[in-house]
């Protein structure tokens, strides 16, 4: 079976106006980190995983780039009756 891999984002912190303050999504204690590189710290901490993530400046939103395998079905061979009609 052919594979295909499909890369998705996934929002693990949001900024906090103003300045660089950021918050992790799903963190019920609602810590706000001071800087970006504090509330990667606090992710990593809590997910202790590597991984690359993307940052959109513009949304104020920090992603964590995820990969997925997923499998390709072949298409199913076309049948035609007598007349040359599908079926």
């Amino acid at each position: 079976m052919k594979t295909e891999q499909i890369e998705y984002n996934e929002l693990i912190a949001t900024r906090v106006p103003p300045g660089d303050s950021w918050t992790l999504v799903g963190d019920k204690s609602k810590i706000i980190h001071k800087s970006l590189t504090d509330a990667l710290e606090a992710w990593f901490e809590k997910n202790q995983e590597k991984t690359e993530f993307r940052l959109a400046p513009l949304d104020s939103k920090l992603y964590v780039i995820r990969n997925e395998e997923k499998e390709i079905q072949p298409e199913p061979v076309k049948r035609f009756n007598i007349y040359g009609d599908p079926m």
